[in-house]
């Protein structure tokens, strides 16, 4: 149908520039429009049947469509369909311009898509109106979209903000509690080792003399005779050597942990520095040492080394120790959730570590447990700052979050998991053997 041109009211506000697509088969209303949207400063662009629209609208995306409705091939309704289905054009507003004026129509260009509906002959000035409003909605959309997106982002950086700060704290409590156990302890369990050897000298000499005693007076008094009796001498005898054995070795394990506790945190030491990983890996085993020997229902949790021949790398020792703790833990709490929830015989509790060269330039330490595993669910989540794999939503460690960003962000490697329901976890810690610090 022609579009007859009417009088443009000289009260209306000049409108904010769009690019606006004219879909119509008739060239004398496509020139028309065109002509008056160019001179209100909007730019145009033109298709003449539905196909070409289509094509226009997905190479440069327009502000607004003014699509007709009777056209031949494809109407204006299989066309709003086909661009409210495509992701690509599906937020372009859609005004229906036709000389179709039955309820019926305009209730279908509704539910096709159309945000307006225009019916011709129509006043100019209502046109220019009505797509001003539509341009500026859908401005208004666009700026809160971009609005909702930096609110996402401010919310994504205060959680990785959060998660640091927990983790900074966390380094710093250890620090101080290791620190304070070394200089308490320290001192006084050398003090026993020292005195242990010469002890048990001493212990050696007075049963030797005893045992003298006992032989140059084979027949002592009754007395003697019945302190023997009661203090079970040959007994004290046979276990003062294993006594003194069990305590030199009980004084070594303190030693050897406040070694491991010193190891871990890397007391003393640079930030940044060469280290075998391995010490690292063997002194973080020590400190978890207590939770591998009962896996909730008695039973010890195997674990199975296999370390490969590493060159030394460089790297923020303490932080990768923490890592390193905390995958260890999440691997014994699935083994004790699986036994907690265990309804028939289950394979025997087992964690494997294994360390790697991958090629020249990188190493791979893998930390595996044949525990429940982890839903699709989880592992979709499962680097979001304070999430965690403990079914009981404890938290004993840094969090899967705070252990990707000292690998990824720190030192510049990968943090990866593999698992599937029933099969297990492994996460995979793939490290450069060379930080270069920024």
């Amino acid at each position: 149908m022609q579009i007859t041109e009417p009088q443009l009211s000289q009260n209306l506000q000049p409108p904010c520039q769009g690019d606006i697509l004219i879909v119509d088969d008739t060239p004398d209303n496509i020139r028309f429009l065109s002509t008056i949207l160019l001179e209100q400063g909007y730019t145009v662009r033109k298709a003449i049947n539905g196909r070409m629209a289509l094509t226009a609208a997905k190479t440069i995306s327009p502000d607004l469509i003014l699509l007709d409705i009777n056209m031949p091939g494809m109407n204006g309704y299989e066309v709003c369909e086909k661009l409210k289905q495509d992701v690509q054009t599906e937020s372009i507003p859609i005004i229906f311009l036709s000389a179709l004026d039955e309820v019926e129509d305009k209730i279908r260009a509704f539910r096709t898509g159309g945000v307006d509906y225009i019916t011709k002959p129509f006043q100019l000035e209502e046109v220019l109106v009505r797509i001003q409003n539509q341009l500026t909605i859908r401005r208004l959309q666009t700026k809160l979209q971009l609005q909702n997106g930096e609110l996402k982002e401010a919310l994504t950086n205060l959680q990785t903000t959060q998660s640091q700060l927990v983790q900074k704290e966390k380094m710093a409590t250890l620090g101080q509690l290791v620190a304070g156990i070394a200089h308490e302890i320290n001192n006084p369990v050398s003090f026993i080792v020292g005195n242990i050897k010469p002890a048990r000298k001493y212990v050696e000499d007075l049963l030797a003399l005893i045992s003298l005693y006992q032989t140059e007076y084979p027949t002592p008094s009754k007395a003697i005779q019945k302190l023997e009796h009661d203090i079970d001498l040959d007994f004290i005898y046979a276990d003062l050597q294993k006594l003194m054995d069990s305590m030199y070795v009980g004084a070594d394990r303190i030693r050897s942990v406040i070694l491991a506790l010193r190891i871990f945190s890397r007391l003393g030491e640079a930030e940044l520095k060469s280290i075998d990983i391995h010490k690292g890996l063997d002194s973080t085993l020590l400190l978890v040492q207590h939770r591998l020997n009962s896996d909730g229902k008695g039973r010890a949790i195997q674990l199975i080394k296999d370390y490969g021949a590493l060159p030394q790398i460089t790297c923020y020792a303490s932080q990768m120790n923490q890592v390193f703790l905390n995958l260890l833990n999440n691997a014994v709490d699935a083994l004790q959730s699986e036994a907690d929830g265990e309804s028939g015989p289950m394979a025997a509790p087992t964690i494997w570590i294994t360390t790697e060269v991958k090629d020249s330039e990188t190493i791979a330490i893998k930390i595996k447990d044949n525990g429940p595993g982890l839903s699709e669910e989880m592992q979709s989540r499962l680097f979001e700052p304070f999430a965690t794999t403990n079914p009981t939503g404890g938290c004993k460690g840094l969090g899967l979050s705070t252990c990707r960003q000292i690998v990824v962000e720190m030192h510049k490697g990968r943090l990866l998991c593999h698992s599937s329901p029933g099969q297990g976890a492994e996460f995979i810690v793939e490290m450069p053997l060379q930080l270069i610090k920024s």
